[in-house]
């Protein structure tokens, strides 16, 4: 097994292949090269990016990377998915965030895919993509550190998890300009073959809905599961979450989801 952890856009991308060839770390190095490259086209950290540049008016689209061009139009596309509930300008700065971190995920499994891997887990701030499997993947609960609010496993999976524990309530709703307060944490899964990015991003989005908006949104898309954790530690669940739940798993989720798709805590 081969395992490697980078420090890049302002967290630690960890790469697990389980099923490692001879060609395997080049293949690594060039993941991890290819994430400081997007790191430093898209963050908003450093006054150098593109991304930068080009929201202060410095360079023009059309003189930016292609991959900016690429993530723009990606960004406005999950906007009218989530009827505006996702951005590319949070707070009026242009930031694809949203988009991007999931993306680079996204992309680095496909780099292991095509060199030959096929049981690999990457992830990135918390947002995981799988191949093979299974795997189990924990899920932060956000107002109990060092706990989990679930243990999520299966095979190919693309899980997502956006929450106020660590940056505060930093999710902008877009159609109001405040703070969306309505969630501690919402995680989303999508079923083998469900790209990252789009997980991830309309995480984000469904978060800024807040809870009953946000889980009859996601019940809505298919093969895409979802766990909303209350501010006061309620559990609330999409009726399809149990099924990612491994079999050593709590019984009482699965009795509550036969009752009425949340928890009784």
């Amino acid at each position: 097994m081969l395992r490697h952890a980078e420090p890049v856009m302002g967290t630690v991308f960890s790469i697990v292949v389980r099923d490692p060839g001879p060609g395997t770390p080049a293949v690594v190095r060039r993941v991890t090269d290819r994430l400081h490259h997007l790191d430093a086209v898209f963050s908003t950290y450093r006054a150098d990016s593109e991304i930068s540049r080009l929201d202060r008016g410095e360079l023009a689209l059309d003189a930016c990377a292609p991959e900016v061009r690429e993530v723009l139009a990606a960004c406005r596309a999950v906007a009218a998915e989530t009827d505006g509930y996702f951005t590319e300008r949070p707070g009026g700065r242009l930031d694809p965030a949203g988009w991007v971190k999931g993306w680079a995920v996204e992309e680095a499994a496909r780099t292991l895919h095509a060199a030959g891997s096929r049981q690999y887990c990457v992830s990135g701030g918390g947002d995981v993509q799988t191949a093979g499997g299974p795997w189990r993947i924990g899920v932060a609960h956000p107002r109990e550190p060092g706990r989990l609010a679930a243990v999520l496993g299966g095979d190919g999976l693309a899980v997502a998890t956006s929450g106020t524990a660590e940056r505060g309530a930093h999710i902008l709703d877009p159609h109001t300009g405040r703070p969306a307060t309505g969630l501690a944490s919402l995680t989303l899964v999508g079923a083998p073959g469900t790209g990252l990015a789009r997980v991830d991003a309309w995480t984000t989005a469904a978060f800024a809905m807040g809870p009953d908006r946000a889980l009859s949104w996601v019940a809505r898309r298919a093969g895409v599961e979802a766990l909303a954790v209350l501010p006061d530690g309620t559990k609330r669940w999409t009726a399809g979450l149990p099924r990612h739940l491994p079999p050593s798993g709590p019984a009482d989720w699965h009795q509550a989801a036969t009752e009425n798709g949340r928890s009784r805590r």
